[in-house]
């Protein structure tokens, strides 16, 4: 079967478009029987991998879709980004299994468990806060606080240092965006390179701080992780850092602003959870994470021939492997298009497909959503946005800028 040639992927203006729109092109592309091409104007195009068991195949085996040089760029980027840029997900075995081992020894669930506490009052704090406040931007003043300060109180990160990791975060993110220029105008790259710069900076003086001073945090944990005689170098550690506090810090941020979009937009659901907000939480947490795909695709590289679904995939080849397509499969659920926070089973892919790079802090996000969620609806169950959210330009994020709220 011959390959259909799609380039509205590729085209942020598509991005910008409603969602019913999305959905319309994608679940047309989930009928095509043969593969789906998309051309890049700069370097080689990729096949868009848009069904439930594509993406969960080619997720299971990494040995064949490789995730190097890069997860997370169509375009693979220049090399003095890649130094810092070099995390968790775009490496392969053994050197992705060697720091996932040394890693997953500290960020465990009985770890995350110790900040727990943490969440709960944080999240207190920030609806105490927003109740005082009155109607504002809730990305702003909730959403956006609520993970980036459990990751650097996790971390250790001085409260000093905080609003120059949100300004970094911010820009690698924007970066997203091929029209961005930086505050200075200053080019993408020049910009990712010192936002990178300052993160794994940052990091490695709290890294040698830690060996000399241990503390009750990650980066001591981290540190002083030593399986099977290895421990992180100052570079990996910069580089978790920077895959936590970016990664882990914008996934959350937008399930939480696009649960207040869909709860507005559904009053039905938001109803439904009022009225058992202890049993409801748990279902309606995972439908958001679904219903929302904060994380829209995921870039893999062929490194042989192989055949998926009746179709053969050449070495070398690019694929992207799209989780709000699979997210939305017809195959997988029923009535995918529609928010329903007692959907079950769900087994969305909104954390990343089964496989070796399942997203490591899916716990802790799963937390800190529940807690700010239970803490905002117990409290003041009439919140609602008042505007339509103003989306973030991107293909790679489904990320909401601001968000105007009142209640």
């Amino acid at each position: 079967m011959p390959s259909i040639v799609e380039t509205r992927l590729t085209n942020l203006d598509f991005w910008e478009r409603p969602q019913r729109e999305r959905d319309e092109l994608f679940a047309a592309l989930r009928a095509v029987e043969g593969r789906v091409y998309c051309p890049l104007s700069e370097g080689p195009g990729f096949y868009a991998l848009t069904r439930h068991e594509q993406v969960s195949e080619a997720s299971r085996h990494p040995e064949v879709f490789s995730s190097q040089p890069t997860a997370v760029s169509v375009i693979d980027p220049a090399p003095e980004v890649i130094e810092y840029r070099g995390s968790m997900i775009s490496l392969d075995d053994p050197r992705h299994a060697r720091l996932r081992r040394i890693v997953s020894r500290s960020f465990t669930p009985r770890m995350i468990q110790r900040f727990t506490g943490d969440v709960t009052v944080l999240a207190r704090r920030l609806v105490d806060e927003l109740a005082d406040r009155g109607p504002c931007d809730f990305v702003k003043h909730v959403a956006t606080p609520m993970p980036l300060q459990i990751i650097c109180s996790m971390m250790g990160i001085p409260d000093s240092a905080y609003g120059d990791v949100i300004d970094a975060t911010n820009a690698i993110l924007a970066i997203g965006d091929p029209d961005y220029v930086g505050p200075d105008g200053k080019d993408r790259t020049t910009t990712m390179r010192e936002k990178f710069s300052y993160l794994h900076a940052l990091m490695a003086d709290l890294g040698r701080l830690r060996r000399e001073q241990p503390a009750d945090d990650l980066v001591t944990a981290l540190t002083n992780a030593n399986v099977d005689g290895e421990a992180l170098t100052d570079v990996e550690l910069g580089r978790f850092f920077t895959l936590l506090v970016v990664a882990g810090n914008e996934t959350t941020r937008n399930a939480l602003s696009h649960a207040l979009v869909l709860l507005s937009a559904n009053p039905d659901q938001r109803t439904l959870l009022l009225s058992d907000m202890n049993r409801r939480l748990p279902g309606a947490v995972e439908e958001v994470v679904r219903y929302a795909s904060p994380v829209t695709w995921m870039r893999r590289t062929l490194t042989r021939d192989y055949e998926l679904q009746g179709h053969v995939y050449r070495s070398g080849e690019r694929v992207v492997l799209y989780y709000n397509s699979a997210n939305r499969d017809e195959a997988m659920f029923k009535d995918p298009h529609t928010f329903s926070i007692t959907r079950s089973p769900n087994p969305h892919i909104g954390f990343g497909a089964p496989g070796p790079h399942f997203c490591l802090g899916a716990h802790l996000a799963r937390r800190e959503i529940t807690e700010l969620l239970r803490e905002l609806y117990g409290r003041l169950p009439n919140i609602h946005a008042t505007a339509t959210a103003s989306r973030q330009r991107s293909s790679f994020i489904n990320g909401i800028k601001s968000l105007p709220c009142a209640f």
